[in-house]
């Protein structure tokens, strides 16, 4: 059945506890008003007020702000089809019914719904997804959560230390490697740490695979001259570091953990039969392509992945540039509405790209000559993009060798 053939358009204005539901026939006219909660009972409620005035679940389009999710899945699994409508277009919207600036949830719901009876083509209808691709998605997500949180503990515990013991910090900038942990764990002051033998040193470092870093170096930056510190000034940082350490620790094992999950499970996808899981492998040939930029692709963009759409995965990565024209002012500025996961990972690839492969290196240089760094990693993201859906409509894997023709500026 094509998508126009609808008689009757849901709105639900999704809330956390209750969700405001309006339901329209194909005339505009309000078939039901409810209220149902966010529960078991309350969505076999909404399924059946669906169901009382329509009979064939394909003949119902629902729209809603937040397109995954309980209430997502229930009505697509009675064959209701779901769209997702954008905030921002839902206050449009909400202007075309009312000028004064009035809002509450019953006029949100028929304003979605409505809004879905006359204007269907500017949204996205939400499809079901493999629930493979649904642990990837968490994974990769948790994974990031987990490295912001490192980044907070090691931000805090460098501030510890350039309070009271800024030596380390000589070796190891980032307050971020365990070695690193251990070492404060023995010597958590700079008198204890002097007393440490070099063949102590030696030893931790050699537990820990240090190489870049010498015992002796590490020996003779810990009996410099310590840093001048008020009274109190010291113990108080070593108990704040003594907290902190062991949350470090705590994190740096879950951040692992949930790498290697992320591994496992993007192998067992690519060994699917389905053709978007096959893309897995394609995806991951790609110069800068690695572990976590392939998951957080796969998870935020897994459609326009599926559906070869170049226009609509440039867009969703923040790649494509947003013009603005009125008479004879015209700008083009950097698209600021976009998927922030998919957005930091095109810019890694890009910028590992850049890193690895020859031929993405001439073109960031050529860019470089008339763009800012920004802008020409944006240029390389969106040509890495393009050649990304090229391969993909082939089924072919990246060969660094095919690309020896001039890249054009």
């Amino acid at each position: 059945m094509p998508d126009s053939d609808y008689d009757v358009f849901v709105g639900i204005d999704w809330a956390s506890a209750t969700h405001q539901v309006c339901i329209l026939d194909a005339g505009g006219r309000v078939r039901a008003e409810v209220t149902v909660a966010h529960s078991g009972a309350g969505l076999q409620q909404l399924v059946g007020e669906v169901a009382a005035v329509s009979q064939e679940a394909g003949r119902v389009a629902a729209g809603i702000e937040m397109p995954h999710g309980a209430v997502v899945d229930t009505l697509i699994a009675h064959g209701v089809h779901v769209y997702a409508v954008n905030p921002k277009q839902v206050d449009r919207f909400r202007d075309r019914h009312t000028v004064a600036g009035a809002k509450d949830d019953r006029r949100d719901a028929y304003v979605l719904a409505d809004a879905l009876r006359t204007d269907r083509h500017a949204y996205r209808r939400v499809k079901p997804e493999d629930p493979r691709l649904a642990e990837v998605r968490e994974l990769s997500r948790m994974h990031g959560e987990l490295t912001e949180e490192h980044t907070r503990l090691t931000n805090r515990l460098r501030e510890q230390l350039q309070r009271f013991f800024p030596e380390p910090l000589t070796l190891c900038p980032g307050a971020d490697e365990p070695w690193l942990w251990r070492l404060l764990e023995r010597a958590p002051t700079p008198a204890e740490a002097r007393r440490l033998r070099r063949s102590t040193l030696a030893a931790l470092l050699a537990e820990h695979h240090i190489r870049r870093v010498t015992a002796g170096a590490l020996h003779d930056a810990l009996r410099a001259v310590p840093l001048p510190a008020g009274p109190g000034t010291v113990a108080a940082a070593r108990t704040h570091i003594a907290v902190l350490l062991p949350r470090l620790r705590l994190v740096h094992e879950q951040r692992a953990a949930c790498a290697r999950q992320l591994t496992r499970a993007l192998e067992e996808l690519a060994r699917g039969e389905q053709r978007e899981h096959r893309d897995v492998s394609i995806i991951r040939s790609v110069a800068g392509v690695g572990t976590l930029v392939a998951a957080t692709m796969l998870a935020e963009a897994w459609e326009a992945l599926a559906e070869r759409d170049y226009q609509r995965l440039r867009a969703h990565s923040g790649v494509a540039p947003v013009t603005r024209q009125s008479g004879q002012r015209r700008r083009v500025i950097m698209r600021r509405s976009c998927n922030p996961r998919l957005r930091a990972a095109v810019f890694h690839w890009a910028r590992n790209s850049v890193r690895v492969d020859p031929r993405t290196r001439e073109h960031y240089a050529r860019l470089r000559r008339t763009h800012g760094h920004a802008r020409a990693l944006r240029g390389v993201a969106d040509r890495l993009l393009g050649m990304l859906i090229t391969l993909l409509r082939n089924s072919t894997v990246y060969d660094s060798a095919r690309r020896a023709a001039p890249i054009a500026a």
